[in-house]
Order: structure tokens, then sequence, then C-alpha cells
């Protein structure tokens, strides 16, 4: 299996061996058991990641109670960049919700080799502004549904992914009570029967 990230640079442009061996050097792969807190709360991200396979699940603690934020899985990145971009501690967890392989995307690495070719910058930055405006847009749509068509926009877009995670993470992430959820999930249930 090659490197993820030389296979995306691949399709934009020709690699040439010492740039195919600069972003598997820059940009090592590792696997992390399913639990594995990649960043918590109170510490500076230093790293983002790459999901090759598998989910990373986002939360944040409010009196004791986790909000799901969002789950990254296979070809997504998952970054706190303002913790990143700015030194401040992360607000937020990010934990393996499964085993999980990615390419860790560190900062200082980042920078040197950008430095060493430019060219891959632009390309970072512009794969980078097409990722926030479609996650952008993403929360703006999500924001305007109501739970069941959040849910049923969830079953639409990553289907596996409600088979992956617990039920409870589900509900965290739209926003609603397990108990609701399973009252939605009944009724879509009844709806396809019919």
């Amino acid at each position: 299996m090659g490197h993820i990230l030389v296979d995306i640079f691949s399709e934009m442009t020709h690699l040439n061996n010492e740039e195919i061996s600069a972003i598997e050097k820059s940009f090592p792969l590792k696997t992390f058991p399913k639990g594995t807190f990649l960043l918590k709360k109170g510490q500076v991200a230093k790293d983002a990641y790459f999901v090759v396979k598998g989910c990373i699940r986002s939360y944040e603690l409010n009196e004791e109670e986790e909000n799901t934020l969002d789950f990254y899985t296979e070809n997504q990145s998952a970054a706190n960049f303002s913790s990143l971009a700015n030194d401040n501690p992360s607000s937020i967890n990010f934990i393996c919700a499964e085993e999980t392989t990615v390419a860790i995307i560190n900062k200082e690495k980042e920078s040197k080799l950008y430095k060493k070719f430019p060219r891959f910058e632009t390309f970072c930055r512009e794969g980078m502004e097409q990722m926030m405006g479609k996650q952008q847009e993403e929360i703006l749509k999500f924001l305007k549904l109501n739970p069941e068509e959040r849910y049923q926009n969830l079953l639409n877009s990553r289907p596996t992914l409600v088979h992956r995670v617990p039920q409870y993470q589900i509900a965290s992430f739209l926003g609603i009570k397990p108990e609701t959820l399973s009252r939605i999930r009944a009724r879509l249930a009844k709806k396809t029967k019919s």
C-alpha cells in the first residue's frame, strides 16, 4: 500500500522520488488503538491527522457530559486549527473511536517540507480552503434541519457511521437525547415498512 498523501499529491501533479520520500518522512503513518486520545482538553495541538482507516471523534465536556462535535473517517482531516495556529490550549478532545490509522501532519515538519518544495504549500492551501468551505456549508445546512432531518442527512451522507459508533454518541452529535434518537429511528423504520 502506498502512502495516502503521496497518492493525493500524485493526482494533482507529477512527483519525483525526492518529493515522494519527503512526503513519506514528513507525514508518517501510525495506527492507534481504539480509545487513544490524540488530543486532550488543555493540551496545545502540535499535530493534525488525515484518517487513512478508522474513526476519530471530537468532543467537549460540559459539566461532565460529553458533547460530540464531529466524527472524522476515511479521507478526512481532524485538526484543532485554533490550537494549532495560535498555540492555545485545546478546548476539545480527539479520541480514536475505532482502531485508527492516520497520516500525522506535524506543523514544524510541514513548514520544512514547504520550504524545500514550495509548490506543495499551494496544493495544501487550496485543499484546506476547499475542505473548510465544505465544512462551513455542512454546518449551516445542519443548523437549519430539525432532529429527524439531521439524522436522515447523516444516513444519506455517511451511512456506515451509524453502525460504527455508539448510538448515544450519534444522538449527542445530532444535538438530541438518546431516547429522541430511538423514537426517530422507530418512526423511520415504520415508514420504510409501509
